[in-house]
């Protein structure tokens, strides 16, 4: 976190906003290369992308010097295409909502790891990955808070000891 945003949220006080990756906090208020890092990360999952597309061609090239048969091609294109295609969607929906568990499907989308890497890609184009979800859980967050703040009606411990209350005798 940089000086300027240690400064503001000690300020302002309340909740401090989740960090993401490659981002740290600076999706608050935009700031700090903000546009930099998007353009860096969009270009960077975009050239990971390609370099592993040329990974895959490999492999695929290694099925026909082996004369695997035509069987084999199309299972191995097919089963790729489907944990890309996988691996996509769930990476696309962890930046709109928490993830229940990976666990399971991990083996497919490693496989699938181009199609993680081209969602990257395309929501770099409009916002930081996760920025809409963690924005929402913290202007939520901020609301509470505020909420909370406002119900105050001063210190507690200036209170007189007996008002509100009867003496007793």
């Amino acid at each position: 976190m940089s000086e300027a945003e240690q400064q503001r949220s000690s300020d302002e006080g309340g909740p401090e906003p989740e960090p993401i990756r490659f981002f740290g906090t600076t999706w608050v208020h935009h700031d700090g290369g903000y546009g930099w890092r998007r353009a860096g990360l969009a270009i960077g999952s975009l050239l990971a992308a390609a370099a592993g597309a040329f990974v895959v061609r490999f492999a695929y090239q290694g099925f026909d010097t082996a004369d695997v048969g035509a069987f084999v091609k199309i299972l191995f294109v097919a089963a790729f295409a489907i944990c890309t295609a996988l691996a996509f969607r769930q990476t696309w929906d962890g930046f709109n909502r928490r993830p229940e568990s990976r666990g399971d499907n991990r083996g497919l989308l490693l496989i699938g790891f181009i199609g993680s890497l081209f969602a990257y890609f395309v929501r770099c184009l409009r916002e930081a990955p996760g920025e809409r979800l963690r924005r929402t859980e913290y202007e939520r967050a901020r609301e509470a808070y505020e909420r909370r703040r406002s119900t105050r009606t001063g210190n507690p411990a200036a209170r007189s000891a007996n008002s509100g209350r009867r003496k007793r005798r």
